[in-house]
């Protein structure tokens, strides 16, 4: 994801600034994905693993992002209390 981006942008509810999800983070919300217990905020269920995320300062909440494009939307976002394992959770 490009730099300049990345520095601009921040959590559509909470305003904090976003980062790339790291590996650890990643691989821990993509195994709670594959269990089935990962809803979104619109309450659906996140079925596909996610290949790249941002995550707030807080690391209370994470947004994929799709073929290089974030999709902060608050009702996509996956609060990362759901995944076991996630540090900072």
């Amino acid at each position: 994801m490009d730099r300049k981006l990345l520095d601009i942008l921040v959590c559509p509810t909470s305003r904090q600034p976003l980062a790339l999800l790291e590996p650890a983070g990643l691989e821990a919300l993509n195994r709670a994905i594959a269990a089935g217990g990962v809803k979104r905020g619109d309450d659906a269920t996140q079925a596909e693993p996610l290949r790249e995320a941002l995550v707030t300062r807080d690391r209370r909440t994470v947004y994929r992002v799709d073929d290089g494009i974030p999709v902060l939307l608050a009702e996509e976002a996956i609060a990362t209390a759901q995944a076991e394992g996630f540090t900072g959770a």
